[in-house]
């Protein structure tokens, strides 16, 4: 396994540092501090590709492998994660858009998607369905030459300020379970298309979050993905992707605290010598820094485990996943940590990359659930990893 990277994969890493220095950092804290939704940056991305890394080129994307993607979002993610969390999102549901999609569908939403001129929310939960995904009760009815939809989605990110809604409902009955759920995309502000409050999140604000509610909307049967019955395979199948994404999400996060915290240390003068000289700092440090390589390691081996089509890749996904998100956010909260009380205040970044980096262990599958994943893996013919 070469572990060394490609040239084009740096050149990839450094467009996207680049630019998250220029367009991320200087406005980070003020979007998380007056929940802004930064549709401009936003599309200053979809410029550069970043709005349709992995997505077909026939939609308008870049069609890159899982691992390169994650170049992009780690360095993103180094200023911002809570942006860049969304892109991430954005990136799940275009590409499911793009694979699945008609092509009349694909022709009316890809490179609109892909460019970040439009954006679109991926709906999966429900306020009742939430780790058990496959008993979502939202439903789409064929009626003639039309789907029409009756339901409500939560905790959608974007919710109420994307264009399209990649959506998982019910077409088959009420004791279908996973086999009866198929995949759609639904204009985001079609009729009978509501939205609850923005909600108050602990971190995330530059991102809204809504519950999403369908009241006899009409679709036309050509905006299903698919075939009827392979939503949930389908919804799998981008959650692989996406547990690589938010993992990737919180290795970025803690790259900026432990970069913050490498430099706080040469500055901070505590008993007449910079702090960087004590012992049992250096020892925290090294241990932040090892457990951030591990995860990113994890995560760039589950990418590559995807990227091959391995049968075992969800299962790397769900590890890297589990993995990641918890060293990422202690990383945070050590890097925190060493900042004594200045990392408490706003003035330093540390206080909101670790609220922003805390949602990851919960969301596209909370860290129990893929525990779960792993060990049905393991005890199936008692697998060795």
């Amino acid at each position: 396994m070469d572990f060394e990277l490609t040239e084009d994969q740096r050149a990839f890493a450094d467009t996207a540092r680049a630019f998250a220095e220029a367009e991320f950092a200087p406005h980070a804290a003020h979007w998380d501090a007056e929940a802004i939704f930064p549709r401009e940056a936003i599309a200053k991305a979809g410029e550069l590709g970043f709005c349709g890394l992995y997505a077909p080129e026939n939609a308008g994307g870049l069609a890159l492998p899982r691992l390169d993607a994650t170049l992009v979002f780690e360095e993103l993610a180094a200023v911002d994660p809570s942006t860049t969390a969304f892109i991430t999102i954005h990136n799940m549901a275009t590409w499911m858009l793009g694979t699945w999609a008609t092509d009349a569908v694909r022709g009316e939403w890809g490179e609109a998607l892909t460019s970040g001129q439009k954006l679109a929310s991926y709906c999966l939960t429900e306020p009742g369905a939430g780790s058990d995904a496959a008993s979502l009760k939202t439903r789409a009815e064929l009626v003639g030459n039309e789907y029409v939809i009756n339901g409500s989605k939560a905790f959608i990110s974007g919710a109420g300020s994307t264009d399209v809604l990649v959506l998982m409902a019910r077409t088959g009955d009420a004791q279908s379970g996973a086999a009866g759920i198929s995949a759609f995309a639904v204009p985001a502000h079609a009729e009978g298309v509501s939205y609850g409050k923005k909600e108050e999140k602990m971190g995330w604000n530059s991102q809204p979050t809504r519950v999403i509610n369908f009241d006899n909307v009409r679709i036309p049967a050509a905006n299903l993905l698919g075939n009827e019955g392979e939503g949930f395979k389908i919804a799998m199948k981008g959650l692989d992707g996406g547990r690589i994404n938010i993992a990737t999400c919180s290795v970025g996060a803690a790259q900026g605290a432990l970069k913050q915290a490498q430099s706080y240390m040469h500055e901070r003068k505590q008993f007449g010598k910079a702090i960087a000289s004590f012992q049992a700092l250096q020892f925290k440090l090294a241990d932040m820094a090892t457990e951030l390589v591990a995860a990113r390691q994890m995560v760039r081996l589950a990418a590559s485990k995807l990227d091959a089509g391995a049968r075992d890749a969800s299962t790397y996904c769900a590890m890297a996943k589990r993995f990641a998100t918890d060293a990422g956010f202690n990383v945070c909260n050590e890097a925190l940590q060493l900042h004594g009380g200045y990392g408490y205040i706003r003035e330093y970044p540390l206080e909101r990359l670790m609220r922003d980096s805390r949602v990851h262990q919960i969301l596209e599958g909370t860290n129990e659930i893929m525990r779960v994943i792993i060990a049905r893996r393991m005890l199936e013919g008692m697998r060795r990893m």
